[in-house]
């Protein structure tokens, strides 16, 4: 197993991490249903799925026959 010849300085330790940062969501609205979502991401509205204004899929109740 690999150690460390020598010990890392919180200094350097911490410089390393500074890339590792939280970040807020981008939210976007539909213009066609006025719902909040993320952006590149497919949302589920009422029965149906909607990307980029479209319904891509449409959950209708199925008949039984």
């Amino acid at each position: 197993m690999a150690h460390p010849k020598r010990k890392v300085s919180k200094t350097r330790r911490d410089k390393r991490r500074t890339h590792y940062k939280a970040t807020v969501a981008q939210i976007a609205t539909c213009p066609v249903t006025g719902e909040a979502h993320l952006y590149h991401r497919a949302y589920w509205h009422e029965g149906k799925m909607y990307y980029r204004g479209q319904v891509v899929i449409d959950k209708a109740p199925v008949a039984l026959a």
